[in-house]
């Protein structure tokens, strides 16, 4: 199994490439002479950074204050650069974890490769190699500025309506509000 380890990064990040409406997500980690660059959905990006938020969240309150767990992301860890090129995605994320490491006061993030049918867990085949996994050892200031700026490239996409709460779209946009029509496609 391919584990592309970081510990720690020089950078950690999400990051987004494209139009509004069309855009592709990343995560990517440079570190040691390399960049791995990770592909995954806007959902992805967005419930990493609530858990991230959640973990150290409830790190703080579980050591009644005296972890090192800043209650804001540092301003001098703010990374607003765009993502490392060239953009190689060396795998499409399925699965992620996160965990607090007590003894280096560390996030540990690992992104698993989907697979080929990822509501299964994959079958054991001798001839293929196991999945591949981006693992990322951050420090809670890390962790926490890697939120906010997630957070950001999530909210940066298309503006919602503000009768239904739908993304608006450059090409015009039906509101079920006003025609009565359901607004999902189940």
């Amino acid at each position: 199994m391919p584990v592309f380890d970081y510990d720690p990064p020089d950078r950690f990040v999400a990051g987004a490439v494209g139009q509004p409406g069309s855009r592709a997500f990343f995560l990517q980690a440079r570190g040691q002479g390399r960049v791995t660059t990770v592909g995954l959905e806007k959902f992805q990006v967005a419930v990493l950074a609530d858990r991230l938020d959640e973990l150290l969240d409830e790190v703080l309150r579980r050591s009644g204050g005296t972890a090192p767990v800043p209650a804001m992301a540092p301003v001098e860890l703010a990374d607003q650069a765009p993502l490392d090129l060239p953009l190689d995605e060396d795998f499409r994320v399925g699965t992620m974890a996160l965990a607090w490491d007590p003894d280096t006061s560390q996030v540990v993030i690992e992104a698993q490769e989907a697979g080929e049918d990822d509501e299964e867990p994959p079958e054991v085949d001798p001839d293929r190699p196991e999945s591949a996994v981006l693992r990322v050892h951050i420090s809670a200031a890390a962790a926490r500025a890697f939120t906010q700026r997630a957070l950001e490239i999530v909210a940066a996409g298309r503006p919602p309506c503000p009768l239904c709460g739908q993304p608006l779209d450059a090409e015009g946009h039906i509101c079920v509000r006003l025609n009565g029509h359901r607004g999902d496609s189940t």
